[in-house]
């Protein structure tokens, strides 16, 4: 299951700039667009792990 995210961004002087919509705390950078894309989703993913022990279980739920 994959959770969409939206994000914003503009080329800078040297690099490709840009924030994660839903949480602009997230910004990151990239020498392409696609560089910049999967720096914002590591950096997405490690703050939904923030303060989760390496033992962690999955399982999804409905609601």
């Amino acid at each position: 299951m994959y959770t969409k995210i939206r994000m914003v961004y503009w080329k800078g002087e040297k690099f490709w700039l840009g924030k994660i919509l839903e949480h602009p705390e997230i910004m990151s950078q990239g020498e392409t667009l696609k560089e910049l894309e999967d720096n914002l989703r590591d950096a997405y993913k490690l703050m939904l792990m923030d303060d989760v022990p390496s033992n962690y279980q999955l399982k999804e739920i409905s609601v």
